[in-house]
């Protein structure tokens, strides 16, 4: 964690003031201040890495006893990740198609058939659940390069914008998938009143009876919750990305708990400074009340499109790791007005770490990928913890990749 990134949170911290708990910036910013003084953030005081990619040689800031390694570039636009009971590794993509990597994960399948978008896909008893934007799939195996007996099991609401559907199993066995909203402001809402195409932005469950599949609202008002993990307790958390029209530096992205009914705001309502306020450009009635709104329980840079979270198992052999989360940070796509692609915000791997009240802070974990004048090497999307505890993560351009961090013996 750099002194600029110390201080960006310990100054996010001070200036948040949430209305239903108060002492909660104080906290903040004591964990903040807490890590500086233990060594906790110079524990993760990041050290520079070379490496090859695509014939380019590029530098990387890891955490010390860590070392990026490339695992391979032989898929195109990998997203979200996830690793089979048998070890296997499966990368949804934006190319259309699923990709199979087997221990030790260099050679890659590219399974058929393709689809219209499967950003991800979750493995359960052997079956392999496989999220596209219009549709859930479902394919009994693979057979060589071939996913045996695909059957599209449930529709899901489609239409442009937001395409991503991630979906995965929680702890209690069902399946979960989220998607967002079609744009900043759009009127959407998973609930009562809204046909089946506009019931967008939160999470659903998927209710199963027999062969009969059914979606039902899980957690609303989330603009576009990309990923989504539980930890080992069994507590639901989601990222969250923020909308743009407020401009470059507002609102912050969440990450956000969530539970059974949680209504967490957009587009009627956003997080500024710690506080919910209307956002003025819905004019009709909210679906819920802003009394109604949960707060986030961490905050990223606004326009850093936040996307994949795994938390990291609490018997994981670096303790500094335990219990808490790695979030994808995309990187934005905009710039301040008037100035170059260098004031992009930049791609990188963050921690959350969790204290044992459940209180937060961010650090930089893994940085690097983009250049001083703005050039990218790398984006970070997907993320997953292997059987062995190594964390893998995805890249869907500027180069396609996977990589792991791995300990450094």
């Amino acid at each position: 964690m750099t002194k600029d990134s110390l201080r960006y949170w310990v100054n996010t911290f001070a200036m948040r003031k949430p209305r239903s708990t108060p002492r909660f910036s104080v906290c903040l910013i004591m964990i903040a201040a807490s890590l500086a003084q233990t060594g906790q953030a110079s524990t993760f005081a990041l050290q520079p890495q070379s490496l090859t990619v695509a014939g380019k040689r590029v530098s990387v800031n890891v955490p010390p006893g860590y070392r990026l390694e490339l695992v391979t570039t032989d898929l195109s636009q990998p997203r979200f990740l996830t690793f089979a009971d048998n070890g296997d590794l499966f990368a949804g993509s934006q190319s259309g198609y699923v990709y199979r990597l087997v221990p030790p994960y260099t050679r890659v399948q590219k399974l058929t058939p393709s689809f219209r978008y499967p950003h991800s896909l979750t493995v359960r008893e052997g079956k392999l659940f496989i999220a596209s934007t219009e549709a859930l799939y479902r394919a009994e195996g693979i057979n060589g390069k071939q996913l045996v007996n695909v059957q599209r099991v449930l529709d899901l609401p489609a239409g442009n914008g937001h395409s991503s559907r991630t979906v995965k199993q929680g702890h209690d066995g069902k399946l979960y998938i989220s998607l967002g909203i079609s744009g900043n402001c759009s009127d959407q809402f998973m609930g009562a009143g809204y046909p089946f195409e506009q019931r967008r932005g939160g999470l659903f469950v998927v209710e199963e009876k027999g062969k009969s599949m059914q979606l039902r609202p899980y957690s609303t008002g989330l603009r576009n919750p990309v990923g989504f993990a539980w930890n080992d307790q069994g507590e639901l958390f989601a990222t969250n990305n923020g909308p743009d029209h407020w401009g470059y530096d507002q609102p912050e992205e969440q990450l956000a708990a969530l539970s059974e009914g949680s209504f967490h705001g957009m587009p009627w309502y956003q997080v500024i400074d710690g506080k919910v306020v209307r956002d003025s450009c819905r004019t009709n009635k909210p679906p819920m009340d802003i009394d109604a709104v949960t707060l986030p329980v961490a905050m990223f840079p606004s326009r850093n499109a936040p996307m994949a979270i795994e938390f990291i198992p609490s018997n994981h052999a670096d303790a500094r790791l335990a219990g808490n989360a790695v979030v994808a940070l995309h990187g934005s796509w905009a710039v301040k007005a008037g100035e170059g692609r260098a004031s992009k915000r930049p791609p990188n791997l963050s921690l959350v770490i969790f204290d044992e009240e459940k209180k937060t802070a961010v650090v930089e974990w893994v940085t690097g990928f983009q250049e001083v004048d703005g050039q990218r090497w790398s984006r970070p999307v997907g993320v997953a913890v292997s059987p062995k505890g190594e964390v893998y993560f995805s890249s869907d351009g500027p180069v396609s990749a996977i990589y792991r961090l791995v300990l450094d013996h």
